[in-house]
């Protein structure tokens, strides 16, 4: 008996480590593929800013499209940092 609750023990302990392991890959992913979507939409940004001025509607589009990949990824200190130097930007305009 002591045997097969050894075995069992160890079987529960290598699912457990499996599980534990997959969750973890699967959060790094996630947080690279939310960096990722991040750093595109900011490209998109400099990019329409660079084309159609800071105040365009092209822009603003871009902005919406930013804070929303950083919304969903859970980024708010960083989006904070950016709205607070956009609000400091347009105070010299």
């Amino acid at each position: 008996m002591t045997r097969k609750i050894r075995i069992l023990c160890i079987a529960l302990l290598t699912i457990a480590c499996l599980v534990g392991s997959s969750l973890t890959a699967r959060a790094d992913d996630r947080d690279r593929q939310c960096e990722r979507r991040i750093h595109q939409a900011e490209e998109r940004l400099r990019d329409a800013v660079q084309r159609h001025g800071e105040h365009s509607r092209q822009a603003e589009k871009r902005r919406e499209q930013l804070e929303a990949a950083r919304r969903q990824c859970g980024d708010r200190d960083h989006h904070d940092h950016d709205h607070d130097n956009d609000h400091h930007d347009n105070d010299h305009h």
